[in-house]
């Protein structure tokens, strides 16, 4: 990334409100579990069931579930955004903060793919009813995808340049 945005986050009220006061790191973290226990949680499900591991379950009460998981990807991308300008270098120059934001590009062309391809094939799946290929593809490819996300964001601290 290049300096000025760096040096800018620096000297921003966000680097400030996210090192000025001892509870917002704190409490950052606590909304960013939480947005991803929305995200995985329910992306899990509707990967789980496209697998065919949840297959009693209709898919439409699965998918209704879907805004509470963009919802806790907005928690997600507002806290991981205030972390990043909470200490901009330190993340800016960590190779596995780079991969991990690869790792959710990658996630949501995913995402992408199968709402292109494949929903219309599952979105009147019935309990019992088994997902085309391309979704189980999808599903065990978001399954890595989103298990790389928490990994590398779990590891931040340990590898790469450590913080």
């Amino acid at each position: 990334m290049q300096q000025p945005i760096l040096d800018w986050l620096k000297h921003s009220g966000f680097f400030t409100f996210m090192t000025g006061y001892k509870w917002t790191w704190p409490a950052c973290e606590t909304l960013h579990f939480v947005g991803m226990a929305l995200l995985v949680g329910i992306v899990m499900g509707v990967d789980l069931r496209m697998l065919g591991v949840l297959k009693r379950v209709s898919f439409a009460p699965l998918h209704r579930l879907l805004p509470w998981a963009i919802g806790g990807f907005i928690v997600n991308a507002i806290t991981g955004f205030l972390f990043f300008a909470g200490d901009p270098y330190q993340y800016a120059s960590n190779p596995v903060f780079k991969m991990k934001l690869l790792f959710i590009a990658l996630a949501g062309v995913n995402a992408l793919v199968f709402y292109l391809i494949p929903f219309r094939r599952v979105e009147n799946m019935g309990p019992g009813d088994d997902a085309p290929i391309s979704a189980k593809i999808v599903a065990a490819t978001s399954i890595f995808l989103w298990f790389g996300v928490m990994y590398l964001g779990r590891m931040l601290p340990f590898l790469g340049k450590a913080f």
